[in-house]
């Protein structure tokens, strides 16, 4: 049967995202839906990247780009790191790249460069790392860098939400152009919550785990997920990213 499973933020954590797409027990004919944030954080950004690329050629995938994705597709292009890019977890990804060749780092920045800003389905559903901003939905969105640092998409449904009826005329409008929104890019650990989280019809995947939190894989159709360790417990010693 098959399966579109949508991936939350992964943060450079290579074990727990093996861990959980084992627990998955993938299917040959299953889509994945990685809603972007690979790199930054735990040690092992760069192997994340050459294991997505691995999986994208047995596996229907979808790479959405998120903001720590294009911090780190600026760097492999040539530019100088940020400072708030190595502040929070870029560090641990420059590690990652030291001593690899620069044949890998032209083929992982071509991998960066592929990644969609945004992907809708045919069944009205939205998949985005951050949000969007404008009522026409992300066509029509004016500051493309929304898709991926956007957060009043979700602080809007965490308000609507169980508030303001459908039909009312103080319904968002922005919630009324999808049936479903996913996103990643707010932990849901923020809330104390370490399970993806549901208002209105947005959906947060980012289950934390760039802290404290895990990695999640949801089945959009069934709703039913699946979670790696607490990363932090993969990774001994290491401290993830830090919280600004």
């Amino acid at each position: 049967m098959l399966r579109t499973l949508v991936v939350g933020d992964i943060h450079g954590g290579l074990r727990a995202l093996q861990q959980v797409i084992g627990r998955v027990g993938l299917e040959s004919e299953d889509r994945l839906i990685f809603l972007g944030d690979y790199v930054d954080g735990w040690s092992e950004s760069r192997q994340v990247i050459d294991y997505l690329i691995e999986l994208d050629r047995g596996y229907t995938c979808t790479f959405i780009i998120g903001n720590h994705d294009f911090w780190c597709m600026e760097w492999l292009a040539g530019l100088e790191a940020a400072e708030d890019w190595l502040a929070q977890g870029g560090q641990a990804t420059v590690d990652s790249y030291s001593g690899a060749p620069v044949e890998l780092k032209v083929r992982h920045l071509i991998f960066f460069s592929r990644m969609l800003p945004y992907f809708e389905d045919v069944d009205r559903r939205l998949f985005v790392h951050a949000g969007f901003t404008s009522i026409h939905g992300p066509a029509r969105e004016y500051f493309t860098s929304n898709f991926y640092w956007d957060r009043t998409l979700w602080e809007m449904a965490l308000v609507a939400d169980s508030r303001i009826p459908l039909t009312s005329l103080f319904y968002p409008n922005r919630l009324k152009l999808y049936d479903e929104i996913f996103i990643g890019h707010t932990p849901t650990t923020n809330y104390d919550i370490d399970t993806p989280m549901n208002k209105c019809n947005v959906w947060d995947v980012d289950t934390g785990a760039a802290f404290s939190g895990r990695i999640t894989v949801m089945d959009i159709s069934s709703k039913r997920y699946w979670q790696s360790d607490v990363v932090q417990a993969l990774y001994p010693g290491e401290e993830g990213r830090n919280k600004l």
